[in-house]
């Protein structure tokens, strides 16, 4: 009688975990845009617009500035950057694809890559580059609401201004109050910012 009751335990045991398995929260990357407003990456077929293309990229923090290039190719499948120093020598890449978030660098040590969060840069692409509505229905489960003007862009929690993105011609500028840091890029945008 013991031996079928151990049977019967393990077995429900058993079952239990594997239900749990189951039902287990797919894993997402994400952000925090704020200290408590958590920010899930869209998948890349939210990009507003297919890119493949060359940008600069002049970014300010802490007073300093920093100047690179990149290579940026995003569409519906995926989002992939590179990023160059001003002589052409490969600074390091990043690939968003089917849920996963890949990044490498020949210049950042191992002991420094674990400090680097990609999801960070992917998270201010699709705040530029994603569509609106999209964006907006991410934001508002982190108690965030995106407004857009004139093609601008700005993510407010209440009624800070947390990030403000201007569009113009070929630039985009990201500022981010919060974190205390900007960037701008400058490419080929064809002037189509929505």
């Amino acid at each position: 009688m013991r031996v079928v009751r151990l049977l019967f335990f393990l077995s429900v045991c058993f079952i239990c975990i594997l239900s749990c398995a189951s039902v287990a929260k797919e894993d997402r990357p994400y952000t925090y845009l704020t200290d408590n407003s958590k920010f899930i990456l869209l998948p890349p077929r939210g990009i507003d617009q297919a890119m493949d293309m060359a940008q600069y990229i002049s970014a300010e923090y802490r007073g300093q500035n920093y100047f690179l290039n990149s290579w940026v190719k995003a569409d519906e499948n995926a989002i992939e950057m590179t990023w160059f120093n001003e002589l052409g020598a490969s600074i390091g890449d990043l690939s968003y694809r089917d849920g996963a978030v890949h990044f490498s660098s020949t210049v950042i040590p191992r002991s420094a890559m674990q400090y680097v969060k990609p999801e960070y840069i992917l998270a201010d692409f699709q705040l530029c580059f994603f569509d609106p509505f999209l964006l907006g229905k991410s934001l508002e489960d982190g108690d965030l609401v995106l407004e857009i003007q004139d093609g601008n862009r700005r993510i407010l929690r209440g009624n800070e201004v947390i990030i403000n993105i201007i569009k113009t011609g070929n630039t985009v500028r990201l500022e981010n109050h919060l974190r205390g840091y900007a960037y701008t890029l400058e490419g080929d945008f064809h002037g189509n910012f929505k």
